[in-house]
């Protein structure tokens, strides 16, 4: 004999699997904040290097003139 009735444990069954979801929903979309914050920091650091290749590119084309 179950401990609750088949037709009374329907409920706390949809409870539960309701449950699941949103936690797996909230999961998700904390990963994707997270991905995408550190999508936009790869982006900016890849800027800066390249930004920093320039300059140190810019100032040897300068000491070539100069020398």
């Amino acid at each position: 004999m179950p401990a609750l009735p088949l037709d009374a444990a329907g409920k706390y069954v949809a409870a539960a699997y309701l449950a699941f979801l949103a936690l797996l929903l909230i999961y998700v979309a904390i990963m994707a904040s997270k991905l995408s914050r550190i999508e936009r920091e790869v982006v900016e650091l890849a800027e800066l290097v390249e930004g920093q290749q320039d300059d140190a590119g810019h100032r040897t084309r300068q000491k070539e003139r100069v020398g």
